[in-house]
């Protein structure tokens, strides 16, 4: 359960899922880019999911940043990107602070961290629960536990939820056919990829395709 004021680093490419358990569910997310983008967020400790409890007080200026850059981006479309990055990194130099202050913090259990490793590594050969496991340095039994206390799902469930994850980015970003995708993110053929990604998506690969492109 998350609490009120809590903020979430998630890194590139990790699936996640998340919904209100009442109707006052607000959330405010960022999505970084750019070739430096990676290099900042390791250099300033976001390399790996982390979770940090925050009071209404300390989330007053990220708050603050946040709004500033949508400003910036819909206000002005010669150099709005450039003043947006400028409150994007404020923002991240903040929430560093904030989160070296260890107040209340929450870290994912290594295990979870050196399982997910592997799995983006590995997704696409479809890695059994054991290799998992030893990759991770635990048991499976434990993993499976972890996961769902961490990710509410369990690890094999991560990896159809991970290479859904690639597949959407090659259908936004590339030409290639459904057939090629699926292979390539490991679906033993496309029939069963579309079926799996409807399951998830509630649409099929080529309607996605559509909607992004249309974007």
């Amino acid at each position: 359960m998350i609490k009120p004021y809590t903020a979430i680093f998630i890194p590139a490419g990790c699936p996640q899922e998340y919904y209100s358990t009442d109707e006052s569910w607000d959330t405010h997310w960022i999505k970084p880019s750019g070739k430096s983008c990676p290099d900042m967020l390791k250099a300033l400790g976001f390399d790996k999911p982390k979770i940090f409890p925050l009071s209404k007080e300390e989330i007053t200026y990220l708050d603050h940043c946040f709004r500033c850059m949508h400003e910036a981006l819909l206000s002005d479309k010669v150099d709005g990107n450039f003043r947006a990055s400028g409150y994007l990194y404020s923002f991240f130099i903040e929430l560093s602070r904030l989160a070296a202050k260890g107040k209340g913090s929450v870290q994912i259990a290594p295990a979870v961290t050196k399982a997910i490793a592997y799995i983006d590594e590995n997704y696409m050969k479809q890695p059994g629960l054991e290799s998992i496991s030893k990759a991770a340095g635990v048991s499976s039994q434990h993993l499976c536990r972890l996961f769902r206390q961490t990710l509410n799902c369990r690890p094999m469930e991560y990896i159809t939820k991970r290479k859904i994850q690639a597949a959407k980015m090659l259908l936004a970003e590339t030409q290639k056919t459904v057939d090629q995708i699926a292979e390539e993110t490991g679906f033993c053929d496309s029939s069963y990829f579309c079926k799996i990604f409807k399951r998830f998506e509630s649409i099929t690969p080529s309607q996605f395709r559509s909607i992004e492109q249309a974007l």
